[in-house]
């Protein structure tokens, strides 16, 4: 079943770099400015169903860092790697699915919105399911990211955006791209620059701030030639904490992601937004976070 996260949509920013123009090329050559790169996994399968139409599925998430050691990529800290069984606990026997699932915790699917749990269709309580298994991947990104923050003093590439942990937002070393684009910032007009630029052109920088999370800065940049296929190929936003030189930061960050565009991060199919240093992440925690049915 796939999960569809939020609906895509374009909603309104403020332009916070004195721009007058809709695209800017980035000036000077690429750089190699990130000391390390972050990214989390995670694996979701059904594994039961308690009584009719309730489903159980186990998640298992993870999240590490690889740091540069010259031309090599090493673990940099503690990879982690956590287990859960996910179900709707108001419509189960709770003590008595912990009892049996123990030592694995147990994580409810409901919310307090879902006041007449009974009438909620099998297909939407899977979802549910995978929904929490990604938001406590998020949560284990921001663990491991908050660790480097508070210890190091050198740029990390985070693979996704920054907004949702204050302490990430607000650290001058935390760099979030993101490579998805279900939500375009900056209205109709910010949408139509993003989709229009050329390689190494960016957007001016503007201000986000989603409910419930941090402001940040934020801009579009186009890493790879789009002429022949779709508007979002090599396209990324990246997140950063504000600064009070938006145009500046801008410039010297977007020349550090451009410089990871090589090499390409190939096989993978988002090879034209990956970085190769987020690839070599997930490898790694591909082989040290083996799912529940498979160990």
């Amino acid at each position: 079943i796939p999960f569809e996260g939020e609906p895509p949509r374009a909603v309104d920013a403020e332009v916070v770099e004195n721009a007058t123009v809709r695209s800017i090329p980035v000036r000077g050559a690429p750089v190699c400015g990130f000391a390390a790169f972050l990214d989390g996994r995670q694996e979701s399968r059904l594994i039961a169903w308690v009584g009719p139409g309730v489903p159980l599925v186990v998640g298992t998430v993870s999240a590490g860092i690889q740091r540069r050691d010259g031309r090599r990529l090493r673990s940099w800290g503690r990879t982690l790697v956590e287990r859960r069984i996910y179900g709707p606990l108001a419509l189960v026997d709770a003590g008595r699915l912990r009892a049996a699932c123990h030592p694995i915790p147990v994580a409810d699917t409901l919310t307090g919105d879902d006041v007449a749990a009974q009438g909620l269709h099998p297909i939407l309580l899977q979802e549910r399911a995978r929904q929490a298994v990604a938001r406590h991947r998020e949560v284990c990104e921001q663990r491991v990211a908050a660790q480097w923050c508070e210890t190091q003093d050198a740029p990390l590439f985070i693979d996704g955006g920054i907004a949702a942990s204050e302490a990430l937002a607000r650290s001058p070393v935390a760099i979030g791209v993101v490579k998805s684009h279900r939500t375009i910032y900056g209205g109709a007009e910010g949408m139509e620059a993003a989709l229009s630029l050329g390689p190494a052109e960016r957007t001016p920088v503007v201000r986000i701030a989603p409910r419930g999370r941090t402001p940040v800065f934020s801009w579009y940049l186009r890493l790879r030639d789009p002429a022949g296929r779709d508007a979002f190929w090599g396209l990324v936003r990246i997140e950063v904490a504000q600064d009070p030189a938006p145009g500046g930061r801008a410039e010297l960050v977007s020349r550090w992601v451009l410089a990871e565009g090589a090499p390409i991060a190939a096989p993978d199919a988002r090879w034209d937004r990956m970085a190769y240093g987020v690839r070599a992440v997930e490898q790694a925690l591909g082989a040290v976070a083996q799912p529940a049915w498979r160990s």
